[in-house]
C-alpha cells in the first residue's frame, strides 16, 4: 500500500467517504441490497459518497451511481428496479440455440486442432449486456456529476492483458493525478461502455475488451490492493461491500473433504478467489498501516490512516442459489450440469452466474436485512465518528 499519503490533507478536515463495490456476478445484487438501506437511512439526496470505486459487476452499480450522483437515492431505485427483475438473457445468450452454436463451435475447434475454426472468444456471448448497460448507464452524466460538484472521483478496475497490470481507469477533479506503484497503475479517462464491460469481462466466460491498443479483462485479476485506487482518490473513509459471508471461502457446503471436487465447483472456487480474497487482505495490511501509524508516525512516512468498514452477506449466497436454480435458463442449467457446477454437492458456480429475479431478490433482501442490522455502525462511520474495536454485527467487519 505504498504511497497512500500522497494525497494532499483538504483543508476543511471533514473525512471524504469512498464506495468500494467488489466483483461478484450475479451476487452484487447483495450490494444493491445495501444501498438500498442506505438511502432510507440517509434521507437527503446529496451523494453521501464522493468516491466511488467499482470492479466487475461492482463496476456496474459504480457507473449507475457515479453518472446520477446529484439524486443517489433515484440511482439506487433504478439499479434496485433492475437487479430485482433480473434475467439471464440480459447479460447473455442463454437460449437453446446460441448454447448449441457455442458448444459445437468448442467441439470443432478441439478436433480440428483450430485448422477448421479458431476457438471462441469466450464460453459465453455477452452482448445483451452491453445493450443493458448502453439504457441503463449514462455515462456522459459521469463527467456532469464531478464538474457540478456532486463527485469527486469515479474509478473502474481492469486488468490489461497486454502488460498484466491492475489499471484503475478514473475520471475525477482537476487535482487528481495518475499513479504508477508495482502492477498497478491509475489513468485518467472519459468513461465509456466500454470500460464497464472491461471491468466485467471475467476471464474464459466473457471476451476481452479492446481499448486503445490493449485488450482488458476483469479487473479483479490482478487487484492485489483493492483498495489502493480509492485512497489514491483522496478517501479518508472506505465503505467496502463484499459478496462471500466471511466463513465460506470452500469449495462446497455440507460435503465430505474426501469427495474429488468437480471441474465446475473448482471454476467457481476460482471465481470466489479471484472476487474477494484480495479484498481481506488488503484490509488486514491497511490495518497494520494504521496501526503503525497511530503507534509510530515519524515510522509512516506521511501515511495517513484510512478507516474501513466492510459489509458482507450473513447467509451464504451458495445456500440461497440452491433453492432458486430451478429459476435457471435450461440451456445454462444444462452446461452447469455437465461441468459439475450444480447439484446438490454446492452451488458456488451458479450463485454467480444466476441471474434470475428471484434469487437477486433474495440477496437484495439479505443485504437490506444485514445493513439495517448494522445501521449504528453504518450511520456512525457514515457521520465520522469513530466506531468500536469490535465485529458490529453478523457479516460486518471493521478494520482500523
Amino acid at each position: 500500500m505504498d504511497g497512500f499519503g500522497d494525497t494532499a490533507i483538504r483543508p476543511d478536515l471533514r473525512p471524504t467517504v469512498g464506495l468500494v463495490l467488489t466483483g461478484g456476478g450475479a451476487r452484487s445484487a447483495y450490494q444493491v441490497g445495501v444501498l438500498r438501506a442506505l438511502a432510507e437511512l440517509l434521507p437527503r439526496a446529496r451523494n453521501p459518497f464522493q468516491i466511488i470505486v467499482g470492479t466487475s459487476a461492482g463496476a456496474v452499480a459504480a457507473g449507475v451511481l457515479a453518472a446520477e450522483a446529484h439524486h443517489w437515492r433515484r440511482a439506487v431505485a433504478g439499479l434496485e428496479q433492475v437487479w430485482a427483475n433480473f434475467r439471464s438473457s440480459q447479460v447473455f445468450h442463454v437460449n437453446a440455440r446460441h448454447m448449441m452454436r457455442a458448444g459445437a463451435h468448442w467441439v470443432l475447434a478441439l478436433v480440428s486442432g483450430g485448422l477448421v475454426l479458431s476457438p471462441p472468444r469466450s464460453m459465453l456471448d455477452n452482448t445483451p449486456l452491453r445493450e443493458l448497460l448502453g439504457v441503463h448507464v449514462d455515462c456522459s452524466g459521469i463527467r456532469r456529476s464531478i464538474a457540478r460538484g456532486h463527485l469527486r472521483a469515479l474509478a473502474l478496475c481492469s486488468t490489461s492483458y497486454a502488460t498484466g497490470r491492475s489499471v484503475a481507469f478514473y475520471d475525477g477533479i482537476d487535482s487528481i493525478a495518475d499513479w504508477a506503484r508495482v502492477q498497478r497503475v491509475g489513468c485518467r479517462t472519459e468513461m465509456t461502455v466500454d470500460h464497464l464491460m472491461a471491468s466485467a469481462a471475467i476471464p474464459l466466460l466473457f471476451p476481452p475488451i479492446r481499448i486503445g491498443e490493449e485488450y482488458f479483462g476483469d479487473g479483479a485479476m490482478r487487484q492485489i490492493h483493492p483498495l489502493s485506487p480509492a485512497i489514491h482518490l483522496g478517501a479518508d473513509r472506505l465503505l467496502v461491500i463484499g459478496v462471500r459471508a466471511r466463513r465460506a471461502a470452500g469449495v462446497t457446503v455440507d460435503r465430505l473433504h474426501t469427495v474429488m471436487p468437480t471441474p465446475g465447483e473448482i471454476f467457481g472456487y476460482m471465481l470466489d478467489t479471484l472476487f474477494t480474497d484480495q479484498i481481506y487482505g488488503d484490509l488486514e495490511q491497511l490495518e497494520r498501516i494504521n496501526t503503525l501509524v497511530h503507534s509510530a508516525p515519524q515510522a509512516a512516512r506521511g501515511e495517513r490512516p484510512i478507516e474501513t468498514l466492510m459489509l458482507a452477506p450473513s447467509v451464504d449466497p451458495r445456500e440461497i442459489a440452491s433453492r432458486h436454480v430451478r429459476e435457471m435458463p435450461q440451456g445454462l442449467r444444462v452446461l452447469l450440469r455437465v461441468i459439475g457446477g450444480r447439484d446438490e454437492s454446492g452451488y458456488q458456480l451458479a450463485s454467480y452466474l444466476m441471474f434470475e429475479a428471484g434469487y437477486t431478490r433474495a440477496l437484495i433482501e439479505l443485504g437490506y436485512r444485514d445493513a439495517m442490522e448494522a445501521r449504528s455502525a453504518l450511520m456512525a462511520f457514515m457521520s465520522g465518528e469513530k466506531l468500536p474495536q469490535v465485529m458490529t454485527a453478523a457479516g460486518v467487519a471493521q478494520a482500523t
